[in-house]
């Protein structure tokens, strides 16, 4: 590993921004609710979510992955990338290409540098692709929402989705339908949610109510998801551009489902947390509301 490393590293993946610890180089517990406080973009650092550096548990390395509101995910397509160029950049990974073990299964990584990318981009990995597994199918095909029918795809890729494909984005209140979904009790875990149009048989739009997180700019494990979904509907084709409001991602559609995943990454900034925000994170969330005012 290179140098003194900071407490933290932030990084995006088209606008899912994340947040790396090394919890070896932290002096307290990353518990939910130092999560909950971390991703707070008023109180804390602000992030979509953070990932755990973990064992490897017969991977290369490992990451545990926690949602804003302090639970854990099983798998993410940014989140994975991101880490990725995390580990590679700052000296965990020796080599470009490696595994990261997730509660959602192994993924395996390759870290790219493109050309044109920047000053930096001779050293610094830019774009991340990574084989995300394999999808699974489930038989559910509709649901009932504030009584009207709607006809889904619900899948799992490590982690839970369900896929409404749509005639216009424009006309979906993802905002209202998103929760609705997401705890409907044909999920009884909760689930990612994708409102989906197909524009042509290589590109899908997408608009995503993620687990835990609510409305997100992009999502790896959801562009996977959509293009799985639409590709089982005969579609589109096995490579497919997604699109969301953060930016692309492109997808292969693997024989038997199995997707692989690509897109950039980009580190924004690494630093120290506060004394202050440490208290606070060792005292608990009442510390951090309950602190009289000035008067």
């Amino acid at each position: 590993m290179m140098g003194a490393m900071a407490h933290y590293v932030k990084s995006h993946g088209l606008g899912n921004d994340y947040i790396v610890i090394d919890p070896a180089l932290v002096p307290f517990a990353v518990t939910p609710e130092a999560v909950r406080l971390i991703c707070d973009r008023h109180r804390g650092v602000g992030s979509d979510g953070i990932l755990l550096v973990a064992p490897g548990d017969g991977a290369d390395f490992g990451v545990r992955i926690f949602n804003p509101d302090g639970s854990e995910a099983e798998k993410s397509g940014n989140g994975i990338r991101i880490f990725a160029k995390f580990l590679r950049d700052h000296g965990y990974a020796t080599r470009d290409a490696f595994s990261i073990h997730t509660l959602g299964g192994v993924v395996r990584v390759t870290c790219r540098r493109l050309a044109g990318s920047g000053a930096w981009s001779d050293d610094r990995v830019s774009w991340v692709d990574a084989e995300m597994g394999t999808i699974r199918f489930d038989p559910l095909s509709e649901i009932d929402i504030d009584g009207a029918r709607v006809e889904v795809t619900s899948l799992s890729i490590g982690n839970p989705h369900c896929v409404v494909i749509v005639p216009d984005l424009r006309a979906v209140d993802v905002r209202g339908l998103g929760p609705k979904i997401e705890r409907h009790p044909a999920f009884p875990r909760g689930t990612n949610v994708q409102f989906a149009r197909v524009i042509t048989r290589s590109r899908v739009d997408i608009e995503i109510w993620e687990r835990g997180a609510g409305h997100t700019l992009a999502s790896g494990t959801s562009s996977c998801a959509a293009a799985a979904a639409c590709h089982r509907r005969d579609l589109v084709d096995r490579d497919v551009t997604v699109s969301m409001p953060g930016g692309t991602l492109k997808v292969t559609v693997g024989e038997g489902y199995a997707m692989r995943l690509g897109g950039p990454v980009e580190e924004v900034c690494s630093g120290d947390l506060s004394p202050e925000l440490l208290f606070h994170i060792e005292r608990g969330p009442a510390a951090a509301l309950s602190a009289d005012r000035p008067r």
